[in-house]
């Protein structure tokens, strides 16, 4: 695909910064969306059933946690032929318009989302533009250009996706036949989308068909799964992309590979490299990083706590939040097989998230986007490297990004009263004593710290 290309003509030039810098006065996000928490639903994991009854039954459960955008895996009808494992993959569509009946019928969907609309959720769901099941309906039904093929006139996949076939979008009926699909399930009362490989799809297939489709739903939601300039700039109508910089940033401070600094370049970096409209996802886990990679707690063992906050606290960043993390799973989720979470009983990871996303929400300074506060970086006494230390407006972060004890002294501009932290016992508190003048506290291994001031 000509990916690259098309960047290359997307990215703004030096005499565009004015006409940008006008796009950017404008409105880009709907006014729901700047303080909001994602939840990635993963339908065939959730119940020993792996229905869309079976995620109603624990819609209420969602709600008491406090995610707002729950983010569907695909839900639709998939191919049979080529097939990888016993089930299949979720993005390997035969027909975009009917849903999978290992979930059940669309009956069965639409009353999982009327109920979630009913309990205040905004529902989006996953849309692979990219490529299509070898047996899509449209193999039979569209012409032989509608898929990208070899010599021999073979249609092809990318990577090692050998149950999938890549679409053709030099045919531009093809975004015709992509544009309808998605209108018939925003028809059907969704919110958005989170689309699939964004950045693998030619730029201009999205500057071509989002905006239209926003101009007839405005209060929708897009989610690309993508890091680039393109896709990030107001003008393809993309609410948030991905921030798998930071997201491998975290790790490798989690393995002792980095240090606090490559924090806070990353976020230099972004302020000079992005719009400050831009939202970024921001993560521990989701469902590529668990089946393929290992769960926060592999990758990140007794940090995924801290990095947790970071997702939650860092300017631009949109939290996610993947099934099973808030009940602190720690497998491999399988991918082309059932392997259902059965027990979902609070304990306490789900106190902690639920305390985040509560805090989240009390404190617009962390808002994504332009509505959020710009950060800074009081001064400290303590290791530059293993500690990092940073203001939103009224909510002050102190995090030990190290598995050794740090001392932290510094001076505070006014009342500061801690509502946060993670000890050893995960103990969280809230209306602690307020802190005036200086701060002077041992962090343990991987600890963090939040106050507010009032």
């Amino acid at each position: 695909m000509a990916v690259a290309a098309a960047l290359v003509i997307l990215a703004p030039s030096c005499k565009d910064k004015k006409k940008a810098a006008k796009v950017e006065e404008r409105p880009h996000h709907p006014e729901w969306t700047y303080n909001t928490v994602i939840y990635e639903v993963n339908t065939r994991q959730y119940s020993p059933e792996g229905t869309f009854k079976g995620v109603q039954a624990q819609l209420p459960r969602l709600k008491e946690l406090g995610v707002d955008i729950l983010w569907f895996m695909p839900i639709y009808q998939i191919g049979e032929q080529e097939r990888k494992g016993t089930l299949g993959s979720y993005y390997s569509i035969s027909d975009y318009t009917k849903v999978n009946p290992e979930f059940g019928t669309m009956e069965d969907f639409e009353a999982m989302l009327a109920e979630a609309k009913k309990l205040g959720f905004r529902v989006i769901l996953d849309w692979v533009a990219n490529q299509t099941a070898p047996d899509h309906v449209w193999m039979t039904t569209k012409p032989a250009d509608f898929y990208e093929r070899d010599s021999l006139g073979n249609a092809i996949y990318e990577f090692d996706w050998t149950d999938t076939r890549s679409l053709n979008y030099e045919n531009e009926e093809v975004w015709k036949a992509q544009d309808e699909c998605m209108r018939f399930w925003m028809e059907k009362g969704i919110d958005g989308f989170r689309c699939d490989v964004a950045g693998e799809v030619p730029a201009k297939f999205w500057y071509s068909i989002l905006p239209k489709m926003k101009a007839d739903y405005p209060e929708m939601y897009l989610l690309a799964e993508a890091e680039n300039r393109a896709l990030s700039n107001p003008d393809s109508t993309f609410d948030a992309t991905y921030a798998w910089k930071l997201h491998h940033i975290l790790n490798d401070v989690a393995q002792g590979k980095s240090k606090a600094p490559a924090i806070k370049k990353y976020i230099e970096d972004e302020k000079s490299e992005t719009l400050p409209s831009t939202f970024r996802l921001m993560f521990t886990s989701n469902h590529d990083e668990n089946s393929w990679n290992g769960s926060e707690f592999e990758r990140m063992g007794d940090a995924a706590e801290v990095m947790e906050v970071l997702c939650f606290t860092l300017p631009k960043g949109q939290p996610l939040v993947y099934t099973g993390q808030e009940v602190g799973i720690t497998r491999r989720l399988a991918f082309f097989e059932k392997d259902p979470i059965t027990d979902w009983s609070a304990n306490k990871y789900t106190e902690f998230i639920k305390r985040l996303i509560a805090f989240r929400h009390a404190n617009p300074a962390l808002m994504a986007g332009e509505k959020g506060a710009p950060i800074a970086y009081p001064a400290f006494e303590g290791s530059a490297d293993d500690v990092l230390v940073f203001t939103r407006d009224n909510v002050l972060v102190i995090a030990n990004l190290s598995a050794e004890k740090q001392d932290v002294k510094m001076a505070l501009d006014g009342s500061w009263t801690p509502v946060f932290w993670r000890a050893e016992d995960y103990a969280t508190v809230e209306g602690g004593s307020p802190i005036t003048g200086s701060l002077d506290q041992s962090l343990g291994p991987w600890d963090f710290k939040i106050l507010v001031k009032k």
